[in-house]
């Protein structure tokens, strides 16, 4: 998991370091996700193809110290098999994880880049969970730049449907209503410990365009003096 900075602008995002330890918390029992808090530490916003090519490139160096340290501890092991892993090289995969509504976001106008759509979902790929309402594959055959690239598209259906959203858990915390069940206790009470979820902060970044569609205006509409 990997929060955004806060320079992303969107409303109501609370602090980073507010995400990043809630998110640590809902986590600590889990032995298999993690939280990363590097774009999170960003000073500006990452474009999502950058905070990719980073984590691919963390992933890539501790294989590679890794597979370093396994030559060196059974050096006739590795001697063995060089002939059989210089023909079939073994490199970690890196995929983002998303759901169906952040895939259709692919279609706001001057959101994305088209050349970093490309390389998301060709060079990385996707891992797409289905929601109540929507149909991925619709949408990917609708598109002509995923559908070149639908081989590198998993999509998984849920079967059990699920439509809380973290929309509707801040809404219900911002009035005050219990969401116990919805997000682990430690949550809960980290919330409740800095106040975090208010009307008030419901309304941070009001009436601000996202840093993506605030820099691709720029580009389309360069101040003139």
């Amino acid at each position: 998991m990997s929060p955004v900075s806060d320079s992303y602008g969107k409303k109501g995002l609370v602090s980073a370091r507010h995400r990043v330890t809630m998110a640590k918390l809902a986590l600590e029992t889990s032995d298999w996700i993690r939280v990363d808090p590097w774009e999170s530490e960003q000073d500006t916003w990452t474009e999502t193809v950058k905070v990719l090519r980073h984590h691919y490139n963390e992933a890539l160096r501790a294989f590679q110290s890794k597979k370093e340290f396994t030559r060196n501890k059974h050096p006739t092991e590795s001697s063995t098999g060089n002939s059989l892993s210089c023909q079939q090289p073994v490199l970690p995969e890196l995929k983002l994880l998303c759901g169906a509504d952040f895939l259709q976001t692919f279609k706001t106008p001057n959101l994305w880049k088209e050349e970093d759509i490309e390389e998301i979902v060709g060079k990385f790929g996707l891992v797409c969970i289905s929601r109540v309402g929507s149909d991925p594959s619709q949408f990917i055959q609708e598109s002509d730049l995923l559908s070149k690239f639908q081989h590198n598209i998993f999509l998984v259906r849920e079967w059990i449907q699920n439509e809380v959203s973290a929309t509707q858990i801040r809404s219900a915390l911002c009035r005050g209503l219990s969401v116990k069940y919805l997000i682990p206790d430690s949550v809960i009470a980290y919330i409740a410990q800095h106040n975090i979820y208010t009307a008030e902060s419901e309304r941070r970044n009001e009436g601000h365009l996202l840093q993506p569609l605030r820099l691709q205006n720029t580009t389309i509409n360069p101040l003139r003096d």
